[in-house]
């Protein structure tokens, strides 16, 4: 093992050693503690105020734990939580980069040799990761795991997805007061992150197979008892990994981000993936880009049968036999001499799982689906690429041309949606712009934009929706998200206009405003950028660095190459 990183902080003779150790000494913890031994940060997202996060308090109890197992020395570091979706408003995307800051200046400042970070709601899984690439010392990641299924008079219910189906129902007339509250009550019914193939399950399933778990890890449910021994065994890891100075950097790998990926289409996963995926690559040095997820999600099956595009759940996904079972048929279209965290390559990582029920892990020759996991439109309503998940939409509309709705941004939306006068039919296409990384601000998940009330009265449960948002990865519907670039920042939503005909066709990937060139350039010279938002403060700092959605929504400046200097500790 090299020379301790912490030893800069608490060795030598000079003042400022001694200043280290007697602070230590302050604490109450002697020498033989902690000199000489990795010192160990546990990044950890718990708060009172997220859910997802509510039993982390106890899991870095058990990576401590196993941290002195192994001859280390834990040091428990709070981050920030961002509560999802759920609490943190306008949106938790707005602040994943500055988790992503506060991870990176807490392992850099601090007298740590390595970090465990625990996480797994949807933005802190890509931020923890990102801050730890940029920091570049040995990490290894715990995620939170899914909460347990939810119930309702007999039904198994899927947290997000359920929501967004009953609350169609309750607005078409059909859920009343006494069921609704009944599901408040059944459809979350334990600490852990979302249960279906969420933006949580897919992005800690990415992290799996990006090597920076143990294996098996993140297919564990957060009840379940196997995830504390999972804590304790990262803990155990995080010292290996010290002493044998494994970095983000040996194993985030060109050929890891596409595994990753994937393993993303594989999992119908959710559309977040896509940007936080680019970010995560980029600050690992590798250039990938939408293309490259088009490209995978047209020769990938998907295999997992889980909600919202299937019939499960991450607890039945565990049981099956987890991602690790997943991987093993994939295993042909994977680079398993990989190294991960454990020092095991991927193919020794996956050795010997099976599939327990293959209804839920479907084999190569049954799949959900032949493809269909994600496409990348691309046109003159996108120049940069939009997404949209093919199996979440009604086949039908997967080719459509209709006339524009537009709202121009939420507020807008909400308004006007169930008004009885609005114009619109089954036919039309719903378009949300003002909604971008800028627009938003910090492109919230508002791009399963509301079926109208009065056409859900009449049966209708899916319209094409476009939108330069994100939306839940819980969500469903043929929504076409990521549009780039944003309005906010000129793009061609800008320009569309009510009764625009826009024309829809994912096999040829394609994305139309059928709009005269002359007629869209008249109405750019009109057009005129919105004010930014905020004056001052983080969402300035946000205004002024933020990218687009094919680049990665990070800040400029914290993609840009180059290392940060180490601090000096003297």
């Amino acid at each position: 093992m090299t020379e301790l990183r912490s030893q800069r902080w608490y060795g030598g003779e000079g003042v400022r050693g001694f200043s280290h150790r007697a602070r230590t000494r302050q604490m109450g913890i002697a020498a033989e503690e902690h000199l000489g031994k990795p010192v160990i940060g546990v990044v950890n997202t718990w708060s009172e105020i997220n859910p997802c996060h509510l039993h982390l308090r106890d899991r870095a109890e058990a990576v401590k734990r196993g941290v002195w197992q192994a001859g280390g020395y834990p040091v428990e570091l709070p981050a920030s939580a961002i509560a999802g979706e759920t609490y943190t408003k306008p949106t938790a995307m707005l602040y994943r980069n500055l988790l992503a800051m506060e991870v990176e200046e807490l392992i850099r400042s601090y007298p740590v040799d390595g970090v465990v970070l625990l996480g797994g709601c949807d933005k802190t899984t890509p931020a923890l990761l990102m801050g730890a690439i940029s920091a570049g010392l040995p990490a290894i990641f715990v995620p939170a795991g899914p909460m347990l299924r939810g119930n309702w008079r007999g039904e198994v219910l899927g947290s997000g997805s359920d929501m967004w189906r009953y609350w169609d129902d309750r607005r078409a007339g059909l859920v009343d007061d006494k069921q609704w509250a009944e599901l408040e009550e059944g459809i979350a019914r334990s600490y852990g992150h979302c249960m279906t193939m969420g933006t949580a399950s897919t992005m800690t399933a990415c992290v799996e197979v990006l090597g920076m778990t143990l294996p098996g890890a993140s297919s564990i449910p957060a009840a379940d008892s196997g995830h504390p021994r999972m804590a304790a065994r990262s803990g155990i890891a995080a010292v290996e990994m010290v002493r044998a100075d494994r970095r983000p950097a040996q194993l985030l790998t060109s050929e890891a981000y596409e595994d990753a990926v994937t393993t993303a289409v594989a999992l119908c996963g959710s559309t977040n993936a896509v940007i936080h995926l680019i970010a995560m690559a980029r600050r690992s040095g590798v250039p990938l880009s939408l293309d490259d997820f088009d490209e995978v999600a047209r020769n990938t099956p998907v295999l997992a049968n889980v909600a919202p595009m299937g019939a499960y759940l991450m607890e039945d996904f565990y049981y099956a036999g987890g991602l690790r079972a997943l991987l093993v048929q994939l295993a042909d279209r994977l680079h398993l001499d990989r190294p991960t965290v454990g020092g095991q390559t991927l193919r020794q990582a996956i050795e010997g799982a099976q599939t327990f029920h293959d209804d839920v892990i479907r084999p190569r020759d049954k799949p959900v689906a032949a493809e269909g996991g994600l496409a990348v439109l691309r046109g003159n309503l996108a120049p940069r690429g939009a997404v949209i998940k093919p199996l979440a939409a009604d086949p039908k509309l997967l080719k459509h041309s209709g006339p524009a709705v537009v709202f121009d941004g939420y507020p807008d939306l909400l308004a006007r949606i169930d008004d009885p006068a609005l114009d619109v039919d089954a036919n039309s296409v719903l378009v949300l712009r003002g909604a971008g990384p800028l627009g938003g601000p910090g492109m919230p998940e508002h791009g399963m934009l509301p079926i109208p009330k009065k056409l859900l009265e009449t049966g209708v449960r899916d319209m094409v929706r476009i939108s330069d948002a994100r939306m839940s990865g819980t969500s469903y519907g043929a929504c076409v998200l990521h549009v780039a670039p944003e309005s906010h920042a000129g793009g061609p939503l800008a320009l569309v206009r009510d009764g625009d005909v826009i024309s829809l066709d994912v096999g040829e990937r394609r994305l139309e405003v059928l709009v005269p060139p002359a007629e869209l350039a008249r109405r750019r010279a009109a057009w005129s950028p919105p004010p930014q938002r905020y004056p001052r403060g983080y969402g300035a700092l946000h205004a002024a660095h933020i990218t687009q959605a094919d680049e990665g929504c990070d800040f400029d400046f914290l993609a840009a190459p180059g290392q940060t200097p180490e601090p000096d500790a003297r």
